[in-house]
């Protein structure tokens, strides 16, 4: 049973991460129409909406202690990873932020390692980190590599990355109190929501309905709701209570490999030799990574 919820693990990390690397196409398509703060915060609406209908019954903490657990999660992996990200994109490069971001497994490794038990920092994390980054450079970059810094749009990304570790460190210790699995995601987007209102303050948000007469607008806002979120964020989540945060967080390698094949099979991209050799030195980097993770897994008893 144990191997089989392992097995169960990485194939729902895997799956979470095919949907967020295809993520951009939706995002790319309501920019049309919507802002960048609109789609997040429409976006968590409907993601709290269906896992309250998926599950609508309510948890009762125990103490303050596991609230605050709750609400550190929400501000953490929902308001701040989101927010930072993308208010990142609008000070610095697309390519910038994709490879900053894609340090998050390592900054999840280091903190596992010592908030965690039972997720030791073994030496192959690194060689696995730096086969994987030189991979994901050379897809994101093309063989241009040209590098242009801008501090504050990069600062912005890598405090992204951080609070995505943080993210995954409590949400394995939100998974040892064991509640429903889908109650904990929606009680995690709740805060994450409510974190988010002040900053909507300061932008330009408005509902303007009509945009919602687009069918376009509408699936895509679904997709990313339900799909990206709602259920994504779930099983990411179980992932990380059986599989611990060090090893799912590995399978964020992937995103930029996803979003190169996306774009080639939808948006019709040219696929070169060089984003090809990415992908395999990526595809090793994690291999090397999974291979430090390695170890009699203190699998746990978790209810979706």
């Amino acid at each position: 049973m144990k191997t089989r919820s392992i097995a169960a693990g990485h194939l729902a990390a895997v799956f979470s991460i095919l949907i967020w690397g295809t993520t951009f196409v939706s995002t790319k398509v309501l920019l049309e129409d919507f802002s960048a703060y609109e789609i997040l915060f429409f976006r968590f609406i409907l993601c709290y909406i269906a896992l309250f209908l998926a599950h609508p019954h309510f948890i009762k903490t125990k103490n303050l202690k596991e609230e605050i657990l709750f609400l550190a999660a929400g501000f953490s992996g929902v308001t701040m990873y989101f927010l930072l990200q993308t208010v990142a994109l609008t000070y610095t490069l697309s390519s910038n932020v994709g490879i900053i971001v894609s340090v998050a497994p390592f900054f999840t490794a280091v903190l596992a390692h010592f908030f965690l038990k039972g997720e030791p920092l073994r030496p192959q994390v690194f060689f696995g980190f730096i086969v994987a980054m030189a991979g994901i450079t050379l897809i994101i970059f093309n063989g241009s590599f040209i590098l242009k810094l801008n501090p504050k749009g990069d600062i912005l990304a890598v405090l992204a990355c951080l609070f995505w570790a943080v993210y995954s460190i409590l949400m394995r210790k939100v998974s040892e109190l064991d509640y429903n699995n889908t109650d904990c995601t929606r009680r995690v987007f709740f805060y994450g929501t409510l974190f988010l209102i002040p900053a909507l303050m300061f932008s330009d948000f408005h509902l303007g309905l009509v945009r919602f007469s687009k069918p376009a607008n509408v699936l895509n806002l679904l997709f990313l709701g339900l799909g990206a979120s709602a259920l994504c964020f779930v099983i990411w989540n179980w992932s990380i209570s059986v599989l611990g945060a060090a090893k799912t967080s590995i399978y964020i390698y992937l995103i930029p490999v996803i979003n190169i094949l996306v774009s080639y099979l939808i948006l019709h991209e040219k696929l070169t030799g060089t984003s090809l050799i990415g992908t395999l030195l990526t595809l090793a980097g994690l291999s090397l990574s999974e291979i430090n993770v390695r170890k009699k897994p203190n699998v746990e008893k978790v209810n979706i």
